[in-house]
């Protein structure tokens, strides 16, 4: 089974040309004109190496997040910051707040440290209970978590990641917070991680989810713990991020016009998919902060319920390969109404 959704490659590959993916968490109102204008007007730049530091780059993060850029790294993608803060931190152990993101595993594995999971429980609505966690954290010193979370959708208010955060402090542990989906909970600038200035935390997001470029690998994390961002600046590769996502960075986060059409569909469509999905028997919907959503197969299974939306035209992400989830649970991507109206149909015909 693929580790992650939106592999509609292979289908390809087999013929299956029209196919609506919904395996894979991307805007749907696409790439941004302004990037596309930036693009066509400079291609010169290639003829240049970036510049090795990103300070324009870093610099527009930061107005966008009102921060200073000298707390920002730049990566290929979120990914390569993930791996970056993990090889760069001296621990022996950490905590994943599961079922989530496979790939933080990965990265800890790969840097040789010890992995434990804790359970976010079906029976809690997989909301996080922040007294269980520091119970059942011990020896890790680093706890890992996903806010909104992939796959359930559900999102940490502040004032729980502020306590939580003041806990582990104490104890001298680190709170890695993966924030590659906030841009899509509503009113996110005053609920983001990033305004409790802690040097316990670092914040990892991601430019291609929101905005729609997933092929153009760009992400970012923020820390107020110099030391670490001077770790990951010594263990990073040089010239990691090319000059297009540069570019894409620098364009995208002004985009005001853009930015707004983009919450103003999410706002209003996670609602309505939500309300429509939970009117269709022999499903269980878990009500999401961001733009995906995670149902549970009540009389199927993943894998045989994938096969069959294929046929459909539609190809699902199978949960089933997320830890503490089964083959009752699947993922669904948020796309534009009339697409939604389609797979809504599309599931309806295949559960009866």
């Amino acid at each position: 089974m693929d580790l992650h959704g939106g592999n509609i490659y292979r289908l390809q590959r087999e013929g299956l040309d029209e196919i609506l993916d919904y395996s894979s968490n991307i805007n749907p109102l696409g790439v941004p004109e302004t990037f596309k204008k930036v693009v066509m007007e400079n291609f010169h730049i290639l003829e240049k190496y970036p510049d090795p530091e990103y300070v324009a780059l870093r610099e527009a993060i930061g107005k966008y997040n009102n921060i200073n850029y000298k707390n920002i790294i730049v990566g290929n993608g979120a990914t390569e910051i993930l791996f970056l803060y993990m090889k760069s931190l001296n621990i022996k152990k950490a905590t994943i707040v599961a079922p989530t993101f496979a790939e933080y595993e990965r990265a800890l594995r790969i840097s040789k440290k010890e992995v434990e999971f804790f359970q976010l429980r079906e029976e809690e609505d997989f909301i996080l209970n922040v007294d269980r966690l520091l119970d059942e954290i011990k020896d890790s010193e680093l706890v890992v978590l996903c806010n909104p979370n992939n796959p359930t959708g559900k999102f940490i208010e502040l004032d729980k990641i502020d306590r939580l955060s003041k806990e582990l402090e104490k104890l001298n542990k680190r709170l890695f917070i993966d924030e590659a989906f906030i841009e899509f909970v509503e009113d996110w600038e005053n609920k983001t991680a990033k305004l409790l200035e802690r040097k316990n935390i670092f914040i990892l997001r991601a430019l291609t989810k929101f905005f729609a470029l997933p092929g153009v690998r760009l992400g970012y994390g923020i820390s107020y713990d110099e030391n670490i961002l001077k770790n990951m600046e010594n263990n990073r590769e040089p010239w990691s991020v090319n000059s297009f996502a540069e570019m894409a960075g620098i364009s995208m986060l002004e985009d005001k016009e853009y930015i707004k059409a983009t919450e103003e569909w999410i706002y209003e469509e996670k609602k309505w998919f939500y309300q429509e999905l939970a009117k269709i028997d022999k499903i269980k919907v878990y009500e999401t902060k961001s733009n995906f959503i995670l149902v549970k197969l009540l009389e199927d299974k993943a894998p045989s319920f994938r096969e069959k939306m294929i046929k459909e035209g539609v190809l699902v992400r199978d949960a089933s390969n997320f830890v503490y989830l089964d083959e009752s649970f699947i993922r669904l991507a948020i796309k534009d109404r009339e697409k939604n109206k389609r797979v809504i149909e599309k599931i309806r015909r295949t559960v009866r």
